[in-house]
């Protein structure tokens, strides 16, 4: 028989002195860090432990003894148990703060190299309703709060159209108004929810990989255009067309409706054949007057607006002048390669996903750009010194690699490359801060803007600008004797 294990205690009137990674606040109770989501620094709190280790543990609010002066009242009906926007209840002047201070952190205790002074983060014209991608998950087995399983009432509805639970895969919690989209999205995913229990739609079991609803992407560029791609787990070919038929009628503003099928364990699409039920294949975004072709599977800053001000300063510290050969590793759909190409002489491209690089291609065309060319593979077997004999030594090179960093190899080539720039931009600090660290040997870090993309969460994107050291500051290689 298994051990019970023995309740974990509650702290009480624990003091909330410092944000922390992952959104969590933290506390300190004697030796042990305690960490809080949902705090504020300020605050003194009961916390029931979840998790205890020897030097620190993690727990929920269970009671305030005294709320932070710092909080604000947070708009979501949903904050404290959605694992979305964590720092709702932070004014918005000290989330960019924080983010900033997480920026400085990064760059010297792991990058640990001079920096110049590092301004305040880049906010967002927009904190609420500034997401351009919303994806809902449709489930049967909706999550019960801590509220709803005290109260002792049945809930025997548990059909639920929202967000994964953090840690739990197959629960959803019901969202009834989400304020990162505009309320079209809340509207479509209500619609689709009601129609699914007005004909005895199942929604999907994740435990059981059963059922038909599953999720819902919406897509709303700044342009105005609407994509709405629905996922259903079996072709039941007649509901359907019901359903999309329905969703075409009630929201005729959709220029994009389209819809996949999905047997899979996982929930993504990628992989996957998206056929389109009604309109064009793809949404157009719009930056400076160049036109890009969002597709279902394409990759796009997920803030229209901040996308503009991050490739701005992506461009700033390119400093180009026109006659420069340009390397945009990690490319996506090309948007940052034809966002500069009017200021350089030769903008090449290279990017993992083959479908990314056709859209980079399609993108150059519909803006009449031809200085761009744009090569798919994985970027540490591409970029070489093979390669970069053929197409020529790059003067500058922008990179915006996924959240891992750059690999060793790519590091590497690009120190062999010397480029005389090196733009790096990345929504991971911490990844960054280390491949900073290892470019150290031959650039120094000349500019650092961190950018906010992602109000009330601890996300964000940093752009560093990297210029070659003086070969007379550079320290001198030791030799054996």
């Amino acid at each position: 028989m298994a051990r019970k294990r023995k309740p974990l205690p509650t702290i009480e009137q624990l003091e909330i002195t410092a944000v922390a990674a992952e959104g969590n606040a933290l506390g300190r109770y004697g030796d042990m860090v305690v960490f809080v989501p949902f705090a504020a620094p300020g605050d003194i709190v009961d916390v029931k432990l979840e998790k205890k280790k020897k030097s620190f543990a993690q727990g929920r609010i269970e009671k305030f003894v005294k709320k932070s002066p710092k909080r604000v009242e947070p708009p979501c009906s949903h904050f404290g148990v959605c694992g979305g926007c964590r720092w709702q209840h932070l004014p918005y002047d000290f989330q960019l703060e924080c983010k900033r201070q997480q920026v400085v952190d990064a760059l010297e205790r792991i990058a640990k190299v001079e920096l110049p002074v590092i301004p305040m983060t880049l906010g967002s014209e927009q904190i609420w309703e500034y997401r351009n991608k919303m994806e809902y998950t449709f489930s049967n087995k909706s999550w019960l709060t801590f509220e709803q399983l005290n109260s002792g009432q049945d809930f025997p509805d548990r059909d639920a159209a929202g967000f994964h639970i953090p840690g739990a895969f197959d629960k959803v919690l019901d969202i009834d108004r989400c304020y990162l989209q505009e309320d079209f999205s809340n509207r479509l995913r209500k619609f689709v929810k009601s129609y699914g229990k007005k004909y005895n739609l199942p929604f999907y079991d994740l435990k059981a990989q059963q059922g038909f609803l599953r999720t819902l992407m919406v897509r709303m560029a700044s342009t105005g255009q609407i994509m709405a791609v629905l996922s259903v787990g079996d072709d039941s070919q007649e509901e359907l067309d019901g359903l999309l038929d329905a969703v075409a009628n009630e929201f005729p503003e959709i220029t994009s409706l389209m819809y996949v099928v999905n047997t899979k364990v996982n929930d993504t699409i990628a992989d996957l054949d998206i056929k389109l039920f009604k309109g064009l294949p793809y949404i157009e975004e719009e930056m400076e007057g160049l036109r890009f072709r969002v597709g279902p599977k394409s990759f796009y800053q997920t803030n229209s607006k901040q996308a503009h001000r991050l490739y701005s300063v992506a461009r700033e510290f390119a400093k180009l002048k026109g006659d420069e050969l340009v390397y945009d590793l990690y490319t996506g759909t090309g948007t940052i390669a034809n966002f500069v190409s009017r200021n350089a002489k030769k903008v090449i491209g290279i990017e993992y996903v083959p479908e990314a690089i056709e859209d980079a291609k399609v993108n150059s065309e519909l803006n009449g750009i031809n200085n761009t060319v744009f090569y798919a593979g994985d970027m540490k077997d591409v970029l070489n010194d093979d390669f970069i004999a053929a197409h020529g030594r790059p003067d500058v090179m922008i990179v915006d690699p996924p959240r891992a960093g750059m690999h060793t190899d790519v590091v590497e080539t690009i120190l062999r490359a010397e480029p005389k720039a090196i733009v790096y931009v990345s929504c991971n600090p911490a990844t960054q801060a280390r491949d900073i660290s290892l470019l150290d040997c031959k650039y120094r870090v000349e500019a650092v803007q961190p950018v906010d993309m992602f109000p009330h969460t601890a996300h964000v994107e940093n752009v560093v600008r990297l210029v070659k050291k003086d070969v007379t500051q550079m320290p001198l290689e030791r030799t054996e004797l």
